[in-house]
């Protein structure tokens, strides 16, 4: 009897051990990913100066830069897909970012729209600072040199940059209804079975894989759009956001320890 009642004990035992390991590994992770990530970036900015200094430039050594990030950020989506099936709690607390970041996340992690608003706030701080040679008809390549047609027309896949934002809001807004039902039922969570709590748990892990899939599928329907130089002035964008973000949180977290 005594075994028998132990063993329900265990068991969660266990699953917490397993738990906290996922979540560890995952930290592990995202440390040794981060520093890949900014590797990988020195290098795309590299061979971006490269491009433009270049009299012919290197269109294919760009793409392959531009690619090499991409990569990363598929291998992130694969890592995180894994750790959300195994403690998908200790995902949506995200414990290896810092306060900023945490409150600033949408269902674990950045919002796919920011990336829609990082491209014209990008688009327009170039496009000033480059003006005069704009209105001299020389053209740069990069982000100041978008034109309408690739923000209204030109397919990807067979949609328009238009319809991509659309659709990136639409379904932002689909999940974030669902996350609101899941989190309205919450109440019952107290009253539940294990059983029960299992269940919901594996409904938010649901939530959480349509939420990092759509944000993979923005950050690479929005690269598709541009030109090879114009990818690597988004990328470099993008990673420099994150990693402002990420240290000026990360710092204002030690202040904060520090004055405790």
């Amino acid at each position: 009897m005594v075994r028998a009642s132990q063993t329900p004990r265990r068991t969660q035992k266990k699953k917490r051990m397993s738990q906290e390991t996922a979540i560890e590994s995952f930290k592990k992770f995202q440390h040794s990913w981060v520093e890949q990530l900014q590797h990988h970036l020195n290098h795309l900015r590299s061979v971006q100066n490269h491009h433009r200094n270049s009299a012919s430039g290197d269109e294919e050594r760009l793409r392959e830069a531009v690619e090499r990030v991409m990569g990363l950020c598929r291998e992130y989506h694969r890592a995180k897909l894994a750790t959300t099936d195994k403690d998908v709690i200790g995902v949506m607390t995200a414990p290896w970012s810092s306060a900023l970041e945490r409150s600033l996340h949408w269902v674990g992690d950045w919002r796919p729209t920011t990336l829609f608003h990082l491209v014209y706030t990008e688009s327009s701080i170039l496009f000033e600072s480059r003006i005069v040679d704009i209105l001299r008809g020389f053209r740069t390549g990069d982000l100041s040199d978008l034109s309408p047609s690739q923000f209204r027309f030109k397919f990807v896949k067979g949609r328009t940059v238009s319809e991509l934002q659309c659709e990136t809001v639409k379904e932002e807004n689909a999940i974030t209804e669902e996350l609101s039902e899941w989190q309205d039922d919450a109440s019952d969570l107290v009253m539940g079975t294990v059983s029960d709590l299992d269940q919901r748990k594996e409904r938010l892990a649901e939530i959480v894989h349509r939420a990092d899939d759509l944000r993979l599928r923005t950050i690479t329907g929005v690269v598709e759009l541009l030109s090879p130089l114009q990818q690597a002035e988004f990328l470099i964008a993008a990673v420099e956001l994150r990693t402002g973000v990420s240290g000026w949180g990360s710092s204002h977290d030690r202040r904060r320890s520090s004055n405790v």
